[in-house]
């Protein structure tokens, strides 16, 4: 089976590609997903623990079944602002 996938935010900077394919047996996970792509784009491991999987736009576990034609979006947790420790440490 054929999944499609996207790429956001930090995972799109290190993988340098903002979508692609991927070919999985059928039966495979997003956890064999995630395998795959981590051999793939070793750069991927660093950050595969905070990922976020979302397939045809809807959060999944990494036991999730795909199928072909999924599209399977990885989101990297997302931070901003003043980190509340540096604010009170400067009061």
């Amino acid at each position: 089976m054929q999944v499609r996938l996207r790429f956001f935010a930090s995972v799109r900077e290190k993988l340098h590609r903002h979508e692609a394919t991927c070919s999985l047996p059928d039966g495979a996970t997003v956890r064999d997903l995630l395998d795959e792509l981590c051999r793939e784009y070793p750069a991927l491991a660093d950050v595969r623990r905070a990922l976020r999987v979302a397939v045809n736009q809807e959060y999944v576990d990494l036991g999730h079944a795909l199928s072909d034609n999924d599209e399977v979006a990885l989101i990297p947790p997302v931070s901003g602002g003043t980190d509340v420790r540096d604010r009170f440490a400067r009061d």
